[in-house]
């Protein structure tokens, strides 16, 4: 039988400087807003056909209760171990290499496909934009261009990484009030309860109680990716002060955002129904509260403001969730290089893209009728949720067996608010298999994370090396079983 957590570590560290320290409260800000404010743009609204507007409404408040403890659980755990691995540096710490490894290829997961299903959506804006000059490319050439601007920033350097962060963040949340102010005179309650009842339902619950179960995960929409700012933490100046409030005022933010965004956009023309149909639903509303003046241009620059802000950030993500495991020998060494002057992840930032870039363009083969967007974003949300369940039993694992562990910032709702956590998103795993249309995007996630586990299992852990993520394990006793 073997052991996965018998490693052997290699003699070194990968050389070379570390990332650059730069990161304030304000970029952390403009990160965790940034990478999940496309989601209030879209994905969200199909949960409107699941649970009705009462439904969703309860799930959005389920999903807000559940994201308010990540966030500042995960506040607790950046501030006492500011390591840029995240979920694995947290997992592995708490409990071993192999669930340490399964926490990072999950994170993995999650990042690159979330991005390359914004970059499906992002590409299309800016063809319809491109339409408008008369320059007609297929949405792959788009892609590509678009993977290449944005690895291009993110490797120029942190201060123009989180410049650009604050900046995306600040137009797509304008965006979003330009669209209340617009809404509010148009909403009408009854559009907002114009799903029709099945049996047994009402017009706020359609679907009875079970609408609510099913709503839940695509609330998860309104806040999935928050967790990518402790992945700054080793670019972070002072992360035991700026981490926790980094968190606190991005959930603070998405929290006031989420809210408005729904209600408004549910109960304005053309009405819940259409809304929830729709792949834009805040465009669709748009398009209908302008009437016949033109919009195609407006309607492309709003929808870009707010998945451009996010794809940006989910690629600072995933470069950085790559090279935590490269430069620990989890994923090839050269996955861990640092580029020479500008100190990002170059390669892990590249190979994420082409990860990616390569999965939309698979996807975009299938029949139409599966969703190239649906798919990469059933695959991202499984993941994400997958890694919270382990985060969350991570925190609750060091809260009992490190318990004098040095705590900067302590979460105020301590065990509980993590356990609560733990809670929603089991159940919120539970529905989304239970949901046999998203079964595709989930085969093709186990086989990601199946191939990342089996490279670890007959390889990786026999050629670790030394990072600050295995050093904090073992300097926490976990590395007695281990040969040195």
């Amino acid at each position: 039988m073997i052991r996965l957590d018998a490693v052997s570590y290699r003699p070194g560290p990968v050389g070379g400087p570390g990332l650059r320290r730069y990161a304030g409260p304000w970029s952390l800000w403009g990160l965790a807003v940034s990478v999940v404010i496309t989601g209030e743009f879209a994905g969200w609204n199909t949960g409107l056909l699941e649970g009705g507007f009462g439904g969703m409404l309860v799930a959005t408040l389920l999903m807000s209760v559940m994201y308010v403890a990540i966030s500042l659980s995960l506040a607790e755990l950046s501030a006492a171990m500011p390591h840029s691995g995240a979920a694995y540096a947290f997992t592995r710490i708490a409990f071993g290499p192999t669930l340490g490894c399964a926490a990072g290829i999950a994170q993995v997961v999650e990042f690159t496909l979330a991005a390359a299903a914004v970059a499906v959506g992002l590409g299309g804006y800016v063809r319809t934009l491109a339409l408008q000059a008369g320059l007609d490319l297929p949405n792959v050439v788009w892609w590509a261009v678009l993977y290449a601007v944005f690895i291009g920033l993110n490797v120029h350097g942190v201060v123009t990484l989180f410049r650009l962060a604050i900046g995306l963040a600040v137009v797509a949340l304008l965006a979003l009030v330009g669209f209340w102010v617009r809404a509010v005179p148009h909403f009408d309650l009854a559009l907002a309860l114009d799903i029709l009842p099945a049996a047994g339902g009402s017009t706020w619950l359609p679907n009875g109680l079970v609408g609510i179960a099913w709503a839940v995960p695509f609330a998860v929409w309104f806040y999935l990716s928050i967790e990518a700012v402790a992945l700054a933490a080793e670019e972070t100046r002072d992360p035991a002060r700026a981490i926790p409030r980094g968190f606190a005022w991005g959930i603070a933010t998405l929290v006031a955002a989420a809210l408005p965004t729904f209600i408004l956009n549910s109960g304005v023309p053309p009405g819940a129904t259409i809304i929830g149909q729709a792949d834009e639903p805040l465009l669709v509303a748009l398009a209908a509260l302008q009437g016949d003046r033109p919009r195609p241009i407006l309607l492309a620059i709003i929808g870009i403001a707010g998945q451009a802000a996010s794809f940006h950030a989910m690629i600072y993500a995933y470069g950085r969730s790559i090279h935590a495991l490269a430069r620990a020998g989890y994923l090839p060494d050269a996955l861990a290089r640092l580029h020479p002057t500008r100190r990002t992840p170059h390669v892990a930032l590249i190979a994420g893209g082409v990860l990616g870039f390569a999965v939309a363009v698979a996807g975009d083969l299938l029949p139409e009728a599966l969703g190239l967007e649906a798919l990469l974003i059933a695959m991202a949300v499984l993941a994400a949720v997958v890694s919270y369940i382990l985060q969350m039993l991570a925190f609750l694992q060091l809260r009992r067996a490190q318990p004098d562990m040095a705590r900067p910032y302590r979460s105020p709702f301590g065990a509980t608010g993590a356990m609560t956590a733990l809670v929603i998103a089991l159940a919120a795993v539970v529905l989304m298999l239970f949901d046999s249309r998203l079964l595709p995007g989930f085969a093709g996630c186990a086989a990601v994370a199946g191939a990342g586990l089996a490279y670890y299992a007959f390889h990786a852990r026999h050629r670790l090396r030394h990072s600050p993520e295995e050093d904090a394990a073992l300097a926490l006793g976990e590395g007695r079983k281990t040969r040195a």
